[in-house]
């Protein structure tokens, strides 16, 4: 464990750079779930983008986290995650992932399997957002997905304003009128995606942690956990051997230990 330690000390400056290289991408991702450290609870937060993976392990679990690693100053474009409150106050646009809202919908037809209108409502809107969150990557020219994203977009409005009574799925077309400018920016940029699947499998390492060892046992350990983690998913995300290339790293540190350790991490690409 001393050897995980000193490395994590070889790269402590690692997540300041990470922040800022995350703040400048057009598209960023985060999501966040339990952890234990020292036998309290904790979170494990994750901001990432397809090139970096920044993993904190901290107690907070309030906006406040988003906002130390967001800043103050309005950023470019835009944060893809959950409705989870804690990340209203980010200064960049945020678009809400589908896939929780399909969920939402999926489980609604699971509660309520024998009512006729429920199981119409799904079976209306769970492909039409299905289809929203595969758009994006259809191998189609920009006009053509500007043409189909307007309709798609055009008939999941048409099916969140349908009029009905049933209370469940009330709610849920509540959820799209009350967020519909958080739910289209898919249509407008097809850059941007319509689910926030980029983050739940970075994250899912850290579930199956948590379940095999119960979390750190120190704080000393869950700071050198974000340290490494954030280290190695990077270079992993990078397509990198990550192995080979941190040895590398490790062996120019040793012929002169106070090298900045980022542009051995991660060297520009001289294209």
């Amino acid at each position: 464990m001393e050897v995980c330690h000193h490395l994590a000390r070889l790269f402590s400056g690692v997540p300041d750079r990470l922040i800022q290289e995350y703040r400048q991408a057009p598209v960023k991702h985060a999501d966040q779930t339990g952890w234990r450290t020292n036998e309290h609870n904790d979170y494990a937060w994750l901001f990432a983008t397809p090139q970096l993976s920044l993993f904190l392990f901290r107690q907070i679990r309030a906006a406040s986290m988003p906002q130390q690693v967001f800043g103050k100053l309005w950023l470019p474009g835009c944060l893809v995650v959950d409705r989870y409150s804690g990340y209203h106050k980010v200064p960049c646009a945020i678009p809400y992932c589908y896939s929780h809202l399909l969920r939402e919908i999926q489980d609604l037809e699971k509660k309520f399997s024998e009512a006729t209108k429920v199981t119409t409502f799904v079976s209306t809107v769970a492909p039409q957002l299905a289809l929203a969150i595969g758009l994006c990557t259809q191998p189609i020219l920009d006009a053509e997905f500007a043409r189909q994203a307007a309709a798609l977009k055009a008939q999941i409005i048409t099916s969140m304003e349908a009029p009905t009574h049933h209370l469940g799925i009330r709610r849920l077309q509540e959820i799209v009128r009350a967020n519909g400018d958080r739910l289209s920016h898919w249509a407008e940029d097809r850059r941007i995606p319509a689910e926030n699947n980029l983050a739940e499998p970075d994250l899912r390492p850290t579930v199956i942690a948590r379940k095999v060892s119960f979390g750190s046992q120190s704080d000393a350990g869950a700071h050198t956990r974000s340290i490494l983690m954030s280290v190695l998913h990077t270079l992993k995300k990078q397509g990198r051997d990550v192995v080979a290339h941190l040895k590398g790293v490790l062996d120019r540190l040793a012929d002169d230990i106070h090298q900045d350790p980022w542009p051995l991490l991660f060297p520009e690409d001289p294209t």
